[in-house]
């Protein structure tokens, strides 16, 4: 605790921030059925904020370097907050587009400087530790801001309120506690076409999350809703499928350390395909049915973008694991802007069972991408990679330096 202690202010600040962005992905989707909006137009609204989250993807190291850690930080708060507001005040459609479009780039921004911020810190002796506890408070906050709904209601300002004062409050620990002033960081790589040459089945791996894990986040309310949900049991079916996404993800990974990364992807997704198919076609209005099969759905679809990452990672050179990760990240950013949009539009027309449908088709043409990259390139035996696998949040590309260990604990794991 006497490691960790002085990086409290900023996991603090973390837990705020993640709680509150949580949040409102799960309250747009239900607040906007209540103001009769279509499933088409809030996949629309959601689409905005993964576009912003590109954009602030991009930008938000040259900003660091310009005006530092903690000015960014007050600025995106300031934004998100402001925009969060907002919202409550102009009910349009079109209004909510942008305002989540600004949330998207200042969240990217937001996740972007605290990671950043945290890996000035972290050290080798409290890097694993301190990752543990992010991981937690990620979790945590996440899943215990999906019932602040049912306790506060989705109808009138409160809620609004409360993720503004969430996103402004964020800012609160690190500038009465931290002290510290990070050097600005270095500037990370960005060429979507080296990226692409490294490992197209990362690519269209992490554009196959985005474009199903995303509509799953922003659309599933909708789907929980038009089943026959209560708010109360929505709150528990959105936080089963997170909570899910965690059981495997090491045993996965281990796995994936050990054999060709290729065939645990095509294995997981094949599990994915059969539990969402399951909660289109079998589930049914049953609750208890739909919160085990989305929990399974998430154990097996959450830990695609990690085992695609690291895939990737494996074919990266010295040097290039940066320019991965920014490039991944961005290239889920791009799924996750069309996801909710086109599984919007399939709930329209043909009903909430079309969303996990959306998602095997989804991951059935990745499997089979997989299986063909299978019969065009050799994989990486595992004693000659230089990556093994990691737990990925989609926050920043600077998780991925805290994810990754100590160069000397790596090169013990692999001599193991």
């Amino acid at each position: 605790m006497s490691q960790i202690r002085p990086l409290i202010p900023l996991l603090l600040t973390a837990g705020i921030l993640i709680g509150g962005n949580g949040l409102q992905g799960t309250f747009i989707a239900l607040r906007g059925l209540s103001e009769g909006f279509s499933a088409s137009t809030i996949g629309l609204i959601s689409a905005g904020y993964s576009l912003g989250f590109a954009v602030g993807c991009i930008n938000v190291t040259r900003l660091l370097r310009k005006i530092g850690h903690i000015r960014v930080f007050a600025a995106m708060s300031a934004i998100a907050s402001a925009a969060s507001i907002t919202m409550v005040l102009v009910t349009d459609p079109f209004f909510w587009f942008a305002m989540r479009f600004l949330i998207g780039i200042a969240v990217a921004c937001l996740f972007a400087t605290i990671e950043s911020w945290i890996n000035a810190q972290v050290t080798n002796s409290n890097r694993a530790r301190t990752l543990s506890v992010y991981r937690f408070v990620d979790l945590g906050s996440v899943t215990l801001a999906q019932y602040v709904i049912p306790v506060v209601g989705i109808q009138g300002p409160a809620i609004f309120s409360l993720i503004a004062m969430a996103l402004a409050l964020s800012i609160v620990p690190i500038s009465l506690a931290d002290k510290s002033n990070p050097a600005p960081p270095k500037q990370v790589p960005f060429n979507l076409f080296a990226v692409w040459r490294i490992s197209p089945l990362a690519v269209i791996g992490c554009i196959a999350v985005g474009l199903s894990m995303s509509a799953f986040r922003n659309i599933g309310p909708i789907y929980a809703e038009q089943i026959g949900l209560s708010v109360t049991s929505i709150a528990t079916f959105m936080s089963a499928g997170i909570i899910g996404g965690v059981v495997l993800q090491y045993p996965l990974g281990a796995y994936s350390d050990r054999y060709d990364r290729r065939i645990v992807i095509v294995a997981t997704t094949g599990a994915s395909v059969v539990t969402g198919l399951f909660l289109s076609f079998f589930a049914g209005t049953s609750e208890l049915s739909n919160v085990i099969g989305v929990f399974i759905f998430g154990a097996f679809a959450l830990p695609l973008y990690s085992l695609s990452s690291a895939h990737g990672n494996d074919h990266a050179k010295d040097g290039e694991h940066a320019m991965m990760s920014a490039g991944l990240l961005f290239f889920w950013s791009l799924g996750a802007t069309v996801g909710p949009l086109l599984a919007s539009i399939l709930i329209d027309h043909f009903g909430p069972k079309a969303l996990f449908a959306y998602t095997a088709a989804i991951q059935v043409v990745f499997m089979a991408y997989a299986i063909y990259r299978l019969t065009v390139r050799a994989g990486v035996p595992p004693e000659e990679r230089s990556w093994r696998f990691r737990s990925l949040l989609r926050t920043s590309a600077y998780f991925v330096k805290l994810a990754a260990p100590p160069p000397d604990q790596d090169k013990n794991d692999k001599q193991q």
